[in-house]
């Protein structure tokens, strides 16, 4: 492959730099470009956003086809290099899943020691867990599941963000790196950057927030810039690793719903040690759980160009 590259560093790294700006310019298009009048609710203005960043994406996906120098451009290898497959679907989201909730062992071991509390009530004389306790914890379980489903931020963090951003910045963003000449290392370093840009459109946002404090709105946007630069590069790894985009997405959806590690509770020391074995765990099993061969058939003569057939 290395012989027939025709896709420069620049051109890769202009194309990606590009697309990122893309991302964010046309979810202010309805109102700069197109004049039209602001959304009278949350609801409809979420809506407004979800439908700019779904063209991006097929933007995105589009002009990222035209560009890669691919022998066929036919659908099914078009997705293939998308990281969009059918198969190892249990892997791809089973592994990245578990390997990810072992960042968040702290904070799991902390809410289920709230939860517990919270069903003190109906722990019965014997010290377990009664009918009642059961009942109540599915009827909790129950009313979230319908409150996030008619919540459209929820939406936003757990359907739309996650699957437009992995789409653009791993998907069509990663492809376009390896294939311009940048080794695997780099683009994990490097695709992350793209990422974080596309995030500091939220300076303005936490500005309004801090009563147009630019020092603590600084602050705000920087601590999210270095998260998603951390978390960026995760996904990339797990997109490289796999060649499968869902499991970058199962992370990135799991990330959005538990927020930041907890690192220890006050009062708890349990939780503070479950993150401490959670990290460990982690770091332990981030090669064995993403092995190549665990999410292909043929990693010795794959159609992908990833990278991850030769990466041991």
């Amino acid at each position: 492959m290395e012989e027939e590259l025709i896709l420069s560093k620049p051109m890769a790294a202009i194309a990606c730099a590009g697309m990122a700006s893309f991302y964010v310019a046309i979810l202010y298009a309805p109102t700069l470009v197109l004049r039209l009048p602001p959304p009278s609710s949350m609801k409809d203005f979420m809506v407004r956003r979800f439908i700019c960043a779904a063209i991006s994406s097929v933007v995105s996906v589009f002009v990222c086809a035209l560009i890669l120098p691919m022998r066929s451009r036919d659908v099914s290898s078009l997705l293939g290099v998308y990281g969009i497959r059918s198969d190892h679907i249990w892997q791809a989201v089973v592994f990245p899943l578990s390997l990810t909730c072992l960042m968040y062992a702290g904070s799991l071991v902390l809410k289920s020691l709230t939860f517990i509390e919270l069903c003190s009530d109906y722990i019965d004389s014997a010290g377990g867990f009664s009918f009642e306790c059961i009942e109540y914890a599915l009827q909790r379980i129950l009313e979230w599941a319908l409150s996030v489903a008619s919540n459209v931020m929820a939406w936003r963090n757990y359907v739309v963000a996650p699957l437009t951003e992995e789409l653009v910045f791993r998907a069509c963003m990663i492809p376009l790196l390896l294939c311009g000449g940048f080794k695997t290392n780099s683009v994990i370093f490097l695709c992350p950057v793209f990422f974080s840009l596309a995030h500091l459109n939220h300076l303005m946002e936490f500005y309004n927030k801090q009563n147009y404090n630019l020092i603590k709105a600084s602050l705000g946007v920087g601590l999210q810039l270095g998260y998603t630069l951390v978390f960026g590069s995760y996904a990339s790894f797990l997109f490289i690793r796999t060649g499968h985009l869902l499991a970058p997405l199962v992370a990135h959806i799991c990330c959005n719903f538990m927020g930041l590690p907890t690192l220890f509770s006050k009062g708890k020391g349990i939780v503070g040690l479950a993150f401490l074995a959670g990290m460990i765990g982690f770091l332990w099993l981030l090669f064995p759980m993403t092995r190549p061969e665990l999410y292909n058939e043929r990693t010795d003569n794959c159609r992908c160009w990833h990278g991850y057939c030769s990466w041991s």
